[in-house]
């Protein structure tokens, strides 16, 4: 099945230019993109999709259209570890076999946890799968439930593996936290926090113990802090989150995109922070967040966030590749893609989030 992500046709004279559209047609939470050297294509994968019980995948060679390859991993099977909620995937390429990195409850709940998320992974020999997990467990266990799988390869050749701890069970003291009691909205606020530690080359298990890296503000004076709370503040929910972490490097410098924020609700958004080195300390920065909803403009888009990044065939383009809703779209979360650059002052900047029609990727 080819899809043609919202393709338009502009023609001026005898010249035909193509475009496309957000949001693409393709109900992807928490998209991923790949790109394959070997081949010149590029593959998505993302929470839900259609899949039951794990991922399917989506291929382009040009970042507009995109054909349907299905479902590529299987997990709650009578070997599996894991048993249900198949959440956020990522796929990377290591010595011409393909690694799934993924979130899903784990079948080992002696104490029947509602949230026994932990992180899997898989491997297959294409990129399309058939996906095996590696081993009968999740990577590592931290004691506590974690999800949101990102994985960053140094230029040293170390491997860090960075996640976001759970909100369930986490109540934490904050003067965002003092200010619900007082409202009578909440008794106590649970956080989810991005951890990070060093992976071992085989997958199979991490190198020392994980370091904090990034939680939401403590103090309501803390220019985060407005709109990193917006769930909390809007009495959406009792929960404040930083989650869906990527991290990428520019130079000498790590940069961390992020996601704050209901992912089910509007004010999901998007923030980043920098380092000089891959667990930190990292720094959040001033023009957060850098991708949000568009409704006080005009816009209809809502519930930003969980990217990737991604680049033109040429290389010379970046783009944040994530989900998002419309009116139209409902409850539904779609894949947006839009242009993104890392300006001359370091500063990293979305340009999104965009519906109009947009030219497609620069090297095609």
């Amino acid at each position: 099945m080819l899809l043609l992500f919202g393709l338009v046709l502009s023609i001026s004279g005898a010249c035909a230019q193509e475009t496309y559209r957000n949001p693409l047609p393709v109900a992807f939470g928490d998209p991923f993109v790949l790109y394959d050297t070997s081949d010149g294509n590029y593959y998505m994968y993302g929470t839900g999709g259609g899949a039951k019980d794990g991922f399917s995948a989506y291929a382009s060679s040009d970042l507009v259209n995109w054909e349907y390859k299905g479902q590529v991993y299987h997990g709650n099977t009578e070997d599996s570890w894991c048993i249900g909620a198949f959440w956020a995937p990522e796929v990377y390429k290591v010595k011409n076999k393909y690694y799934l990195f993924y979130s899903a409850q784990w079948r080992d709940n002696p104490t029947a946890e509602l949230e026994n998320f932990r992180i899997g992974v898989a491997v297959a020999d294409k990129p399309t799968g058939p996906f095996k997990d590696i081993r009968n467990e999740p990577v590592f266990d931290p004691g506590y439930p974690i999800i949101d799988a990102n994985v960053f390869f140094d230029d040293d050749g170390r491997i860090y593996l960075y996640y976001s701890r759970c909100c369930y069970k986490h109540a934490v003291e904050s003067e965002v936290a003092d200010w619900a009691r007082e409202k009578g909205w909440y008794d106590e606020i649970e956080e989810s926090w991005v951890y990070g530690v060093e992976l071992r080359p085989d997958f199979k298990g991490v190198k020392g113990k994980p370091r904090l890296l990034l939680r939401p503000p403590v103090k309501m004076d803390d220019k985060q802090a407005e709109w990193e709370s917006r769930s909390v503040t809007s009495h959406e929910v009792n929960r404040r989150w930083t989650e869906g972490s990527y991290t990428f490097k520019r130079g000498d410098t790590y940069y961390m995109m992020y996601s704050a924020n209901h992912f089910g609700g509007q004010n999901y958004a998007v923030g980043y922070a920098t380092a000089t080195s891959p667990l930190g300390p990292y720094v959040k920065a001033a023009n957060n967040p850098v991708l949000e909803k568009n409704t006080a403009i005009g816009g209809n888009v809502t519930g930003t966030g969980h990217n990737s990044i991604t680049y033109s065939p040429d290389g010379t383009e970046m783009f944040c590749v994530y989900h998002g809703r419309t009116a139209a779209t409902g409850n539904e979360r779609m894949v947006f893609i839009d242009r993104m650059e890392i300006l001359d002052d370091g500063s990293l900047v979305v340009h999104g989030p965009v519906t109009t029609p947009q030219p497609p990727p620069s090297g095609l």
